[in-house]
């Protein structure tokens, strides 16, 4: 009787959810799991920023339907860290608008951009979003390889001139998931002049900017000369502060990208909790120090499984940002990953789950403890040992 849309049946099973069911069905019949699947993390929410919820939400005047592009202090704060960390300077009345989380606006902005039969340019591994929120547009995605001999950076020469043509949105995802690889400066100077060539719009995902190593900064795809123009960048509070429940995040950049996101989000959601923006000020505003913990601990832990997988032989290309790490295997992803789910009660997250391009990989999230690291480590010699 009833029949899903043509746009739900083009849709791909959602790779998290397929995991996290088997995550809970071996955890229902009693089995311990070492998750390194989903990138949620482990670590608790600053309390300063905890605190300045429940002052928040204490204010009934919060209470109300927020509307609008989020609210002035929040976007203000954005700004300024803005200039402060990255160099950019930010209109806090025109070119941020508050999301419900950067996922939500990811998938909404080809809704606002795409019309039926327009290219978006989408890389493969990647967050499987870019190509959900296309096919809901009735847009195409054509998939740009990230290759480990390019740096997992997509050859823009190698696009079609027939996809060129009709291509309206590049996404970027920089520090990327799932390959922890960086853009410098000459990747991006070269992507801003080839998409205003074009003509096309970049939306530059940075859910994980502030997430690196070794004192290595990621650059900001705003702080390149005429980025604005042509670019939209989206981020987050939910890696750099724990806070992937909260569902915070902004988009900021062109004017124009920015008010057709905020008008599209007017006419389906009714903007983001007042109090959770309120938190949001403090995120950015106060004391860093529990960031730069947070990235000591990731280190740390980023260190122990490179360690642990070398001994096992594993060739390992070294995380400089996100909390993944992301290797090559020498088999299919999805029997590997099947392996260790069964064998080992190990979750890990296959590569081809991320797209053609991944398969020969797979993926770790580092959002648990050094000790269940290292026993993943022994789990995961035994597998090995066995076969």
């Amino acid at each position: 009787m009833f029949e899903l849309s043509e746009r739900m049946k083009k849709l791909p099973p959602y790779l998290f959810a397929e995991i996290d069911r088997k995550r809970k069905h071996l955890l229902s019949e009693g089995h311990e799991v070492i998750n390194f699947g989903v990138g949620d993390p482990d670590l608790p929410t600053p309390e300063r920023i905890v605190n300045a919820m429940r002052r928040a939400v204490g204010d009934p005047s919060v209470h109300r339907y927020p509307f609008g592009k989020g609210r002035g202090d929040f976007r203000k704060a954005i700004s300024e860290y803005y200039r402060k960390y990255s160099n950019v300077e930010l209109d806090p009345e025109k070119e941020i608008c508050v999301l419900i989380g950067s996922k939500e606006g990811i998938a909404h902005l080809p809704l606002a951009l795409i019309n039926p039969g327009d290219i978006t340019l989408v890389p493969e591994p990647g967050y499987p979003v870019y190509q959900i929120g296309t096919v809901l547009a009735d847009g195409i995605p054509y998939f740009m390889p990230l290759k480990e001999e390019n740096d997992f950076l997509p050859d823009l020469g190698k696009i079609p001139d027939n996809v060129l043509k009709r291509a309206k949105i590049l996404y970027l995802n920089y520090p990327n998931n799932p390959t922890s690889a960086c853009a410098d400066h000459s990747f991006l100077r070269d992507v801003v002049a080839f998409c205003r060539k074009h003509q096309i719009i970049i939306l530059y995902d940075a859910a994980y900017h502030e997430i690196y190593f070794d004192g290595r900064r990621p650059i900001s795809f705003l702080s390149i000369p005429g980025a604005k123009d042509i670019g939209i960048e989206i981020h987050s509070l939910s890696k750099t502060y724990n806070m992937t429940g909260w569902r915070i995040g902004w988009a900021c950049g062109n004017e124009k990208l920015v008010s057709a996101l905020a008008a599209l989000k007017e006419n389906i959601d009714s903007g983001t909790f007042e109090a959770i923006q309120i938190a949001g000020v403090e995120c950015l505003s106060g004391s860093q120090d529990d960031v730069e913990q947070m990235r000591k601990t990731y280190q740390k832990r980023r260190d122990t499984l490179v360690e642990g997988l070398k001994k096992l032989n594993f060739q390992v290309k070294i995380p400089q940002a996100t909390f993944y790490l992301w290797l090559r295997i020498n088999e299919g992803s999805l029997s590997f990953a099947e392996t260790l789910l069964l064998k080992a009660h190990i979750v890990v997250t296959p590569g081809v789950g991320f797209g053609n391009s991944g398969e020969g990989y797979i993926r770790f999230a580092l959002t648990i403890g050094e000790e269940k690291i290292r026993k993943a480590v022994e789990k995961i010699s035994d597998v090995i040992g066995g076969k």
